[in-house]
């Protein structure tokens, strides 16, 4: 059974399959869950199963990768491994653009308290009237200013 705080991923047969090369965090928004992961360090005391390099174990489910972490010396905290269909970019701070292509990016798990993507958050977002604290609107804690 899977925690309501963390999402069930998209395709579970599909999980251990995805590319390791992802983005690492950004993006501001989420679409999908892909998988849980958890990377391991020799260096740190993990097991050596990669000619010293780094290595993670796919998940379908936090709990078991959050376990897995747990009890294997060396291990990182999970990671989620998040399907953006379109996304927030910020080249400069507080200059935004609206990147409408997909992409895989590595999140810590505690991103996916922000509510997921919907069709008015990235509009909402880039509105002239948005909030004055932007990330308010992907908290899902954003209130619309009454009209003047």
């Amino acid at each position: 059974m899977s925690d309501p705080q963390y999402p069930r991923v998209l395709d579970p047969d599909a999980v251990g399959t995805h590319s390791a090369a992802a983005k690492a965090g950004g993006g501001y928004v989420w679409d999908e869950v892909l998988e849980y992961r958890v990377w391991c360090h020799p260096e740190r005391g993990a097991p050596d199963e990669a000619f010293g390099n780094d290595y993670y174990y796919a998940f379908p489910t936090y709990e078991d990768a959050a376990a897995f972490a747990r009890a294997t010396e060396g291990a990182e905290e999970p990671l989620a491994l998040v399907l953006q269909r379109e996304y927030i970019e910020e080249p400069e701070p507080g200059q935004y653009v609206h990147v409408r292509e997909e992409r895989m990016a590595e999140w810590p798990v505690q991103f996916l308290q922000r509510p997921r993507r919907n069709a008015s958050t990235i509009p909402d977002f880039m509105a002239p009237d948005a909030p004055a604290n932007r990330l308010d609107i992907l908290r899902g804690t954003a209130t619309k200013a009454r009209p003047g």
